[in-house]
């Protein structure tokens, strides 16, 4: 699998006006099934045109010592998601940005004709408050946030949600989602898989450590 990253892997996605389309972010390291059933499961709520997985060059939250490269990243998660609504794309790289406010802010500014909704996991919401500029991003765009196993409580009970607690809207508000003002967000329930990139990497980790030399 090639580890470089070729320039159209860092170019931003075809879109139009008035699309509606789902930011997906992180490190992608590794993809896996849970990261395509939280897309598919907000491209149906949310009637989403695309979600696009923002693959990051690095999390500024996380060591990136052992992170493979963009380019590799990018071919697995292309992949996992084989669909044509979801798209993995490298193009924080290609601006140049390193936070997530930094990318948000720069589409809006971009195509303020797209309705882009941030999505993430209910693990993710746990920490937003650690986010560069959190609050500016959730009131540049629509947040949705996707229920993940054993991480309902701690994330309603987090200083980002507790904060944004009068913005937040019914579910059954779902498919209004894209065309809200924000702040606005919601807490998406339906997703079973309780797959996350952190396990698969301790296994990864555990076999390695196992095998013989």
């Amino acid at each position: 699998m090639a580890a470089w990253t070729a320039a159209r892997d860092v170019r931003i996605p075809p879109l139009a006006p008035g699309m509606r389309i789902g930011l997906y972010g992180g490190s992608f390291n590794p993809p896996h099934a849970a990261h395509r059933a939280v897309s598919l499961l907000a491209l149906k709520r949310l009637r989403l045109d695309k979600v696009w997985w923002l693959v990051t060059p690095g999390n500024p939250l996380k060591d990136n010592g052992r992170l493979p490269p963009l380019g590799v990243r990018l071919a697995q998660a292309r992949a996992i998601a084989n669909h044509p609504a979801l798209v993995p794309t490298g193009l924080e790289a290609g601006l140049g940005t390193r936070y997530s406010f930094d990318t948000v802010a720069a589409l809006v500014a971009r195509f303020p004709q797209v309705h882009f909704v941030w999505l993430m996991g209910a693990d993710n919401l746990a920490s937003f408050h650690r986010w560069q500029r959190w609050r500016d991003i959730a009131a540049r765009v629509p947040i949705c946030v996707v229920d993940r196993q054993g991480c309902t409580f701690p994330a309603m009970a987090a200083p980002a949600a507790l904060a944004l607690a009068p913005w937040r809207r019914e579910e059954h508000e779902a498919a209004r989602l894209a065309g809200m003002k924000p702040p606005a967000w919601l807490f998406l329930h339906g997703l079973k898989s309780p797959l996350s990139s952190t396990q698969l990497r301790a296994k990864r980790d555990n076999s390695a450590a196992l095998s013989p030399s």
